[in-house]
């Protein structure tokens, strides 16, 4: 393995990941879905993967995008969360932000 392989293993390993809340929306019907993540910069992928699968675990989400579409569908991140200490206290405050922002958009959860 060279090194320059080795110093981008590294890097990739040591990368600060941003957790936070994001939404979901549909222009059709005007849905809106909330979730949480400890990831914001994976979760679309992961998300919109399973929903061209077929196999996402929200029947509604997965609903609106076999009936309207991908376009029909919006993802925006909606709160970014500082890096905390521990596992626990993120895991914590992304709980009660979710919440918050269900609350507030009156949405669903994803």
């Amino acid at each position: 393995m060279t090194s320059a392989r080795k110093a981008a293993i590294a890097a990739y390993k040591e990368r600060k990941t941003i957790g936070g809340i994001y939404v979901i929306r549909c222009k059709v019907s005007s849905e809106v879905w909330v979730g949480q993540t400890p990831n914001l910069e994976k979760i679309q992928n992961r998300i919109w993967f399973t929903l061209r699968q077929g196999s996402h675990t929200c029947r509604s989400l997965q609903a609106a995008w076999t009936t309207h579409g991908p376009d029909s569908l919006t993802f925006e991140e909606c709160e970014r969360l500082e890096e905390e200490a521990t596992p626990y206290i993120r895991d914590a405050l992304l709980k009660e932000r979710v919440l918050h922002w269900r609350s507030q958009l009156n949405a669903e959860a994803v």
